[in-house]
């Protein structure tokens, strides 16, 4: 393994052991919380913080495994690994938001029949506080940590803190006006979870279309494209590329394209013409870079 892999692995597996010992604190300490405050609401969110320990340790298992380099069953290295870890994340996400739905939907039946949600206590009211400044925190270290590393894993993790957040946002509105506005109030809290739900699906359905454009081989974004093609013709002797193909894999991406150069050139000069386009090309996506340069005489 490269020293940049090796390097990458452990900030992965840094920022996302901070997320699983927080989310463990937190999930434990709100479900504490809407037992002691009788608010199925915390409850719920409790629930949905359990879901980010799991998501946690799918990031963990998968990075190692996107983190080994290429080998006789894997030519091209394991990083669709991690991609298949964000669809997983990404589903998880979505069930977690169903969950929620299905939960506030039957709260508001109660309502609607003419039942009574209980009223919750202050200390599951301090709790949703607590949780949405924390998890919010929690999404922007990791989101940073995630984008910094390259790692759509990593930052669809961060994507599941935040929803985790927002969950609580949605929690702390409900129990504020059933606890301080009266009985006729309380079917806010449900209102809200299923308001939070609909966030929740956006956010899963964005990430495993993501995800699924990689498994499926989609190309790279126009933009990005383009500035490949500036890098490769940024030495004059190499000119009309053509049959240009980009994939990314994992953190990686891969190119393979046709250029022509002079048909009078020796084997040697070409060659190190494509060495100098590799090199340009890997110090702006990086080393793991795949790269194959065909090359053909000018007509």
């Amino acid at each position: 393994m490269s020293s940049e892999a090796e390097i990458r692995k452990r900030k992965i597996y840094r920022v996302t052991f901070v997320g699983f010992v927080v989310n463990l604190v937190l999930s434990v300490l709100k479900l504490a919380a809407g037992i002691v405050g009788r608010s199925g609401a915390m409850v719920a969110d409790a629930v949905h913080s359990f879901s980010d320990l799991a998501t946690d340790v799918v990031v963990i298992a998968f990075a190692r495994i996107s983190a080994k380099p290429r080998d006789d069953g894997h030519d091209y290295g394991h990083g669709k690994y991690e991609t298949l870890a964000t669809i997983i994340i990404s589903l998880a996400l979505g069930i977690v938001g169903a969950g929620i739905l299905a939960g506030s939907i039957r709260d508001i039946r109660i309502v609607v029949d003419g039942g009574l949600l209980p009223r919750p206590g202050l200390v599951a009211l301090v709790a949703a506080g607590v949780s949405i400044v924390v998890k919010e925190i929690l999404y922007r270290y990791t989101v940073r940590e995630g984008r910094a590393v390259d790692s759509p894993s990593v930052v669809a993790n961060a994507w599941h803190h935040r929803s985790d957040a927002l969950s609580s946002l949605g929690t702390l509105v409900g129990i504020a006006c059933a606890y301080f506005l009266g009985q006729k109030w309380r079917i806010a809290d449900p209102i809200a979870a299923l308001v939070v739900a609909v966030f929740i699906f956006k956010v899963a359905f964005d990430l495993v279309r993501t995800g699924l454009n990689e498994l499926l081989e989609r190309s790279l974004p126009a933009d990005v494209e383009e500035e490949i093609l500036r890098i490769v013709t940024a030495d004059p002797e190499v000119c009309q590329p053509h049959n240009l193909r980009t994939r990314r894999i994992g953190a990686a991406i891969a190119v393979e394209v046709h250029v022509r150069m002079d048909g009078a050139m020796t084997v040697a000069c070409s060659h190190a013409l494509t060495v100098d386009i590799e090199r340009r090309l890997r110090a702006r996506f990086g080393e793991g870079t795949m790269i194959a340069i065909h090359v053909e005489p000018l007509k």
